[in-house]
């Protein structure tokens, strides 16, 4: 059967509505606030191959539109009507890609053969393990994430395995939140599984067989159209995370965007070796991993929203993961909190096109977003656990709008939790919740403001954890003149005498009348801020998230009178020398802060380079050490002779490598 365009787009609009059928069902019968409220879940409609031709689009989270379950279906030996089938373990097929996500799929018969597949995965609050909510960067082997679930069979020809869920039961702290979304997911596969035969009915079966296969090469066409429009070249860019352990070292990211008549190559050489902590992505080195491409994604979908979202488009994609570095870690690497990774593999991802269509693509989003879990007592002794929600930041200023203040661009699709449910749910009182103001950096369009929650909890030894603690340090970029936007805060009862700053730590005891403070990072701005619309400058202080002195000297906008009225004549001034400063200065590309600047004034690209290259070499269970020695003593160099390590050459960490293979010849053992 073969689709014009516009009956293609009728049979996607099918298959997306069924998705997002099964998307409604999950939401309404989940149990716990982080998939009810949060939504981090996901919804799909897969060929027999496993390819993810449809998706929700207004429900869940956008990660997963390109996802292969090809790797996890194969690990069944054979499929009956009726049969589920699950797995949590990132290293079984690399699909579920850290324990709390708990992936379920279904084959859906047609006269007697498998027509399609359904499935999808939740978040759940906790899965066991070491720490409540199962993830922290302070852990350092996936044994100590929760419990895992190698692929097998939950409902074997419609017969549910009650024994598997006893055994999650056994080994979880709120079982009955376990189970109440484990049964809503089975709901959710019902539901897709009746639409899709309704959809056979309504094409045949020879239509869908084909539908499916007209989606995904449609997807892919339209991608390849996008990069066309790009120049061909390789474009490199690098990102960081504060810490790559408790009080660590800064992690670093990287790519090479290779982009040639509409195919990309994403090479990820020179990103950290493996880690000592969560942070690592099990990706299994798949040249087309969902988790590795989330960011092309976003960057394909931003230059054409009309783009079909599902597996067919990562065909003009190729990535590169070196096998023992963050982004393809080895097992038994933790890696509950891969998602700040591939947070920061967005980020990377939009740094790297932005040279390519700097006037196409917005400033960097506000990074860092911390996912709030409490877990506590109620009065009447029952223990507690709860998501209580993301706490992050906007989108980056874009080249014609402001950035969405709060949540926007890569996190958007994380849906905050009301307070009146956050309180129902949780003993805690909530007494700040809301934009922070100033938070957003300038620009001819600024960036979107962070958010800041302030909670009070009531019971002993209340424990709060904060995922994906970052930004502390390292900030989010503006573009073409803009600044960079604020840095993220976490604090224990700020403002009393007791007060502390709790940085990047992500576990944190209280006692009852503690307050908890955090506060987002804030997202980068778009052009020169002296370029802004002065009347806008005037609304953003009316506002609270400029002040006049902000105004005056970041803007170079006068404001006059207790109404703060714009002076006419004394803001042209201001930009008049503005203006006159500027003259024959071109924007800078990238304006990253403080702390980055003088990062890589140390670690330039060459060290860095040099770095990984030379980790990379040793065996992986050294690379971590070996990273964190050449750290120490580079800067212990620098401070004894500064001189000799100013001019940012590689030579120096040759050097100290050297040092470090004679100081442990097994080093340079033979294999």
């Amino acid at each position: 059967m073969q689709f014009d365009k516009a009956v293609l787009q009728i049979f996607a609009n099918y298959c997306v509505a069924a998705a997002e059928s099964m998307a409604y069902t999950l939401v309404r019968t989940a149990h716990s606030t982080f998939v009810k409220e949060t939504e981090d879940f996901s919804c799909a409609i897969m060929t027999p191959d496993g390819l993810t031709f449809a998706s929700p689009k207004t429900l869940g989270a956008t990660w997963y539109v390109g996802l292969d379950y090809s790797s996890v279906i194969a690990m069944i030996d054979h499929y009956e009507p009726g049969d589920v089938c699950m797995t949590n373990d990132a290293y079984s097929g690399f699909v579920a890609t850290h324990t709390p996500d708990i992936v379920i799929w279904k084959p859906v018969f047609y006269d007697g053969e498998i027509a399609c597949f359904v499935g999808g995965h939740i978040h759940n609050t906790d899965m066991g393990g070491a720490v409540p909510a199962s993830l922290s960067r302070t852990l350092t082997e996936i044994e100590q994430e929760g419990i895992r679930f190698p692929p097998c069979k939950i409902v074997n020809a419609g017969v549910l395995d009650e024994s598997i869920l006893r055994i999650m039961a056994a080994n979880v702290r709120v079982p009955e939140q376990n189970i109440g979304d484990f049964h809503a997911q089975l709901a959710s596969l019902h539901t897709g599984e009746r639409r899709v035969l309704e959809i056979i009915e309504r094409f045949g079966i020879d239509g869908f067989k084909a539908g499916m296969g007209a989606l995904l090469d449609y997807s892919e066409e339209q991608a390849r159209t996008v990069l066309r429009s790009i120049a061909d070249g390789d474009y490199f860019f690098a990102e960081y995370a504060d810490e790559d352990s408790v009080r660590g070292k800064p992690m670093r990211v990287a790519l090479t965007a290779r982009i040639r008549d509409g195919s990309v190559e994403m090479d990820y050489t020179g990103s950290d070796p493996q880690l000592q902590s969560s942070l690592n992505m099990p990706t299994g080195g798949r040249e087309r991993h969902a988790l590795a491409l989330v960011g092309l994604v976003y960057v394909l979908y931003t230059l054409n929203p009309d783009i079909l979202l599902n597996t067919g488009m990562l065909r003009v994609a190729r990535c590169v993961l070196p096998e023992g570095s963050v982004v393809n870690a080895v097992k038994p690497a933790a890696v509950g909190m891969r998602s700040l990774t591939c947070k920061l593999l967005h980020l990377l991802t939009f740094g790297a096109f932005a040279q390519a269509v700097p006037d196409r693509l917005a400033a960097c989003p506000a990074g860092g977003l911390s996912i709030l879990s409490v877990k506590t007592m109620n009065p009447q002794g029952a223990t507690v656990m709860a998501s209580i929600g993301p706490i992050g930041g906007g989108a980056g200023g874009s080249p014609s709008d402001d950035g969405e203040d709060g949540s926007g661009a890569n996190n958007a699709f994380l849906r905050n939790t009301p307070v009146e449910i956050n309180e129902a749910e949780v003993p805690i009182r909530i007494t700040r919740y809301g934009v922070a103001p100033g938070s957003g950096g300038a620009g001819q369009y600024r960036g979107g403001q962070g958010l800041v929650m302030e909670f009070k909890v009531f019971s002993p030894n209340t424990l709060v954890t904060a995922r994906n603690r970052d930004r502390a340090r390292f900030a989010s970029w503006g573009v073409r003149g803009g600044h960079a936007g604020a840095n993220a805060r976490f604090t224990r009862n700020p403002g009393m005498p007791n007060a502390e700053e709790l940085d990047n730590n992500d576990l944190v005891v209280c006692m009852p009348g503690d307050v908890i403070r955090l506060v987002g990072a804030g997202a980068g701005g778009y052009g020169r801020p002296v370029d802004r619309d002065a009347q806008k400058v005037r609304e953003d202080v009316l506002r609270g998230y400029v002040t006049p002195d902000e105004a005056r000297h970041v803007y170079g906008v006068a404001l006059t009178g207790e109404q703060l009225e714009l002076d006419v004549t004394h803001t042209a001034l201001l930009r008049d020398e503005a203006s006159a400063r500027l003259a024959g200065q071109s924007a800078p590309a990238f304006s990253f802060g403080p702390w980055r600047d003088a990062f890589e004034a140390k670690w330039t690209r060459a060290r860095y380079a040099a770095l990984t290259t030379l980790v990379a070499g040793v065996p992986v269970q050294w690379r971590y050490f070996i990273k964190h020695r050449i750290f120490e003593a580079l800067d212990a160099r620098i401070a004894a002779d500064p001189e000799q390590c100013a001019d940012g050459g590689a030579a120096v960490i040759h050097a100290l490598f050297a040092e470090l293979v004679a100081a442990y010849p097994q080093l340079s053992a033979p294999a």
